[in-house]
This record gives C-alpha cells, sequence and structure tokens, in this order.
C-alpha cells in the first residue's frame, strides 16, 4: 500500500506547478530589485564582507554596499539550478533543486506532548526529534533547530546540536548559524566525519542565514555565510520580513523587498565560491497590525513567498526552500489541522524544493509537539500525493477494463483491481474506520495514536550510530575548544 510511510519523489510529479503572479511580472520584479541594490544599497555589518564586495568593484559607503547590475547577474548565473547533498550513508544522499527534500524546523523554544505538557526544550528532546527525524520517511535531512536546548548555554548549542545530530542520523546534515568561531568549529566537526578536505569536493552540511529586513545582514550572519562558501558548502539565504512592520504593507512591495535581500546574500555567496550551491528562501509574512506581533497562517503569507518561488525557479533557476507547515494555533487543534494544511499545501503546489517547518511545529514555531511531528507526517504524506497527481498514460485510461466489467458490472473482483489496490493512498494516524468499529475500538484520537506511535519509534532506535571511536573524537574536540 502507499502510505503515509512511503514517500513519493515529486521529481516525478504530474501536477503542474501552482503561479500566483504572471510570467510578464517576473522581469518587472527583477528590474526593481536591480534598482534597490544598485541605488539603495544593502548594509553589510561585517568589515571582511565589506572588503569582497570592495575587492570586486562594488561601491561601498560607511556599511552600505551598492551592488551592479552585472555582479547581480552574474552571480545568479552562476549559482547551481540543482546540487548534491552528500550524506554520510551516500543511500541518504539527495539532489536539491529536483524533488521535495524535508528537513527539521528552525527555532521552536518549547516542545511539549500529551504527557509531560508544553517545557522548554531540552538536549534530550533535540536527540529525540533527531532520531524521530532519522526513523522517518518523508525527513530528506537533519540538523537545524527542530528545538533550542535550553539546558546548554547558549554560547555552546550549536556544536552540542551538532554533535547529536551526527550521533543519531545518518542523512545529509543541516549545521547552525552562529559567530565565525562556533562556524569553523562546525565545519571542523563535520570534517571529522566525512575527513579532511572532503568538503572541498563535496556539499555535506548546509547552513541557513537570515537576513535582517529591511535590507540588512547582521555581523555573525556574514561569518557563517562566508565560513560556510569558503568550505563549498550549501548556504541559505532567508528573509523573515514582516509585511506592516520590516516590510512594505503591499504584498508587491514585499515581495520585491525579499527578492532583492536574497540577491545581496547569493551574490555575496558567488563572490566567495563561484558556481557554490546557495538556495533561494522566501521565508516572509504578515505582521498582524492590530498588535504588530508575527503571524504565520494568514493567506497572504504564500501569496508573498510562492511568488518569490515562481521567481527562483523560473527566472533565476535556482534552488528554493520554504516553510510550509506552520500554525498560529497554540495546541495542536482544529486551527492547526486546516492552518498546517494550507501552508504545505501552497508550498508544495507552489514548488518549494526545500521545506521546512513542517514537523510538529505550533504557536508561530515557537514550540514543537511530538504528537504533531507524527500528525504531520501524514499532512505532508497526503500533500505530496495531490503534487504526484494523476498519470495519463493510456494505459491507466483503463478503456479496457471499463469495456470488460461493462454496465452495471463491479470492479471489486477485476484482476486490474487486485494488480492495482496496493497503490491505493493509505493514512498512518486517521481513522477510516465504521463509527461502529472505531467505538467498539475504543475511540482512539489521532493525537493518541500519535503519542503511542512517537514513543514507539524512539524506543526502537540505537543508541548511536556512529563508531565509538568517532563519538569519543567528537566529544573530546568539544571539549578542547571550550577550554576544559
Amino acid at each position: 500500500m502507499t502510505t503515509a510511510n512511503t514517500f513519493c519523489n515529486s521529481s516525478t510529479r504530474k501536477l503542474p506547478r501552482t503561479k500566483i503572479v504572471g510570467d510578464g511580472d517576473l522581469p518587472r520584479i527583477h528590474e526593481a530589485s536591480i534598482d534597490l541594490l544598485e541605488n539603495t544599497g544593502i548594509i553589510f555589518e561585517n568589515k571582511k564582507a565589506l572588503e569582497i564586495f570592495k575587492h570586486h568593484g562594488a561601491k561601498v559607503e560607511g556599511k552600505t554596499v551598492f551592488i551592479p547590475r552585472v555582479m547581480v547577474e552574474t552571480a545568479m548565473d552562476q549559482a547551481p539550478a540543482v546540487y548534491r547533498h552528500v550524506a554520510r550513508n551516500d543511500r541518504q544522499s539527495i539532489t536539491i533543486g529536483d524533488g521535495i527534500a524535508p528537513h527539521p524546523n528552525l527555532g521552536s523554544v518549547f516542545c511539549e506532548d500529551m504527557d509531560k505538557g508544553k517545557r522548554r526544550g531540552l538536549l534530550e528532546d533535540y536527540a529525540n526529534f533527531q532520531k524521530l527525524s532519522q526513523a522517518s520517511d518523508f525527513v530528506k535531512l537533519t540538523g537545524a533547530i527542530p528545538v533550542a536546548p535550553s539546558d546548554v548555554e547558549a554560547s555552546e548549542q550549536a556544536l552540542h546540536m551538532l554533535y547529536e545530530t551526527i550521533k543519531h542520523t545518518d542523512k545529509p546534515i543541516i549545521g547552525i548559524s552562529t559567530n565565525a568561531r562556533k562556524a569553523e568549529e562546525s565545519l571542523h566537526m563535520g570534517e571529522m566525519l566525512f575527513g579532511e578536505k572532503y568538503f572541498m569536493d563535496h556539499h555535506c552540511m548546509g547552513v541557513s542565514c537570515t537576513v535582517l529586513s529591511p535590507m540588512r545582514f547582521a555581523t555573525e550572519t556574514l561569518d557563517s555565510i562566508m565560513a560556510y562558501a569558503r568550505k563549498n558548502q550549501p548556504v541559505y539565504i532567508i528573509p523573515s520580513a514582516l509585511a506592516g512592520l520590516t516590510a512594505p504593507m503591499t504584498l508587491f512591495g514585499s515581495i520585491v523587498q525579499q527578492n532583492t535581500e536574497i540577491l545581496a546574500g547569493i551574490t555575496l555567496v558567488q563572490l566567495i565560491n563561484p558556481g557554490g550551491p546557495a538556495v533561494y528562501c522566501p521565508a516572509s509574512t504578515m505582521a498582524d497590525m492590530r498588535t504588530a506581533i508575527c503571524i504565520y497562517a494568514p493567506p497572504e503569507q504564500f501569496l508573498i513567498n510562492s511568488t518569490c518561488l515562481q521567481m527562483a525557479i523560473d527566472f533565476y533557476k535556482v534552488p528554493t526552500r520554504i516553510m510550509a507547515g506552520m500554525t498560529d494555533s497554540k495546541e495542536v487543534d482544529v486551527q492547526a489541522g486546516f492552518e498546517t494544511m494550507q501552508n504545505m499545501l501552497m508550498g508544495l503546489l507552489t514548488g518549494g524544493h526545500m521545506v521546512e517547518q513542517v514537523f510538529g511545529v505550533l504557536d508561530a514555531i515557537m514550540t514543537i509537539s511530538y504528537e504533531k511531528f507524527i500528525i504531520d507526517e501524514e499532512i505532508l504524506s497526503r500533500v505530496i500525493r495531490i503534487c504526484d497527481g494523476v498519470d495519463t498514460l493510456d494505459s491507466e485510461m483503463s478503456l479496457d477494463v471499463i469495456k470488460e466489467v461493462g454496465p452495471g458490472g463491479s470492479y471489486l473482483s477485476h484482476a486490474d483491481t487486485f494488480k492495482r489496490f496496493r497503490n491505493q493512498w493509505l493514512p498512518t494516524v486517521s481513522c477510516w474506520d465504521s463509527y461502529d468499529k472505531w467505538e467498539t475500538s475504543g475511540k482512539e484520537s489521532v493525537m493518541a495514536k500519535a503519542n503511542k506511535k512517537y514513543k514507539q519509534i524512539l524506543a526502537s532506535r540505537p543508541d548511536m550510530m556512529i563508531s565509538k571511536d568517532l563519538d569519543r573524537d567528537l566529544l573530546a574536540y568539544m571539549k578542547k575548544v571550550r577550554g576544559l
């Protein structure tokens, strides 16, 4: 059976990609972005980044860089349309830019489950979500920050999270954006895993780098961009603007600003590492203008971000990443369900390659739920099935079968039905039983099923997926860099 545990590769998708604006609008967005880059400029709060731009001929005034058209367009031409993200287990390696590549969330502070309720995340929780990610047929990359470990000093979190990722997974890795020293230390740990100098010829560990909208890059973000680009590792450029606060209130204005910010980041990556992988990651949304707080499930969010996906895929031809499973609900309820489905459906229908915030997020990404992680796997599988569309080959028309069964017949016992029925999509936690069967079976809720399932998965995971020697060496290195 095709269940929520069977991953469908979107490179075979048959459903046409949904577009938000006309193709003729894309050059207009590009030209507006070039105008802003050349005449308004971008703030780069990092001396080394400013020197790179100066060296390549950009005008720099204080911390503001005015990036010329030729520099931007050359950079976007150099950025690859696809790249191979290599995993320690090569069978887990994936191609970014062709197909759907979901990965763990970024940014949750709290976690929750039915047993313990809501609480600050711990390193144990972080490790648990890496284990769930490793066991999932849908999670294609691991790492990131599904929940921040509050029991580890903030200055040490990046290495501890990377260690838990390496220890419990063998899928492609997403590192943590941090300062220059921690970025170098994280990259060194990656080289301990893959081998010295392996990075220069392979893309093994990506990093998410957030723009400070409007049109500003912070020092530590630039440290991470430069460190990863110099090592030939993927860099994800992510504006997180709020229309009405840090971007224009108009959707078109927010689209133009977001596109401008991403172009600036990718240009820096290409100046450092021409031809190196850079991912276009629209992640902006609206502010609730009644309260000036960030909201992650308004319909307008995907009007902004999906238009930018069009820019990336159709105009620039670079890989994309999209946030696609958010909800502003504070618990796993009906609101969480319809907002999550809205966002996942829009994110994938409009062409997102890498997909984040799709496993368990609540409360505008502040919280991750163990049960919702399992539920969201099923929601994602539904959306992937929809994106797979309809096979329209002549053999799939079943004209011969229709003629054989004839008017008034039954397909239930036909050989063609027996041949094909195992390909039907089936749920993992939703209930399709009759009411009577559901009632006599104990009226088990979706949440109860998800609670049981995540516990079973964690109980079956090994203590670690690396050798004792590598584990010892990683721990020794972490101790060394802490000066202990």
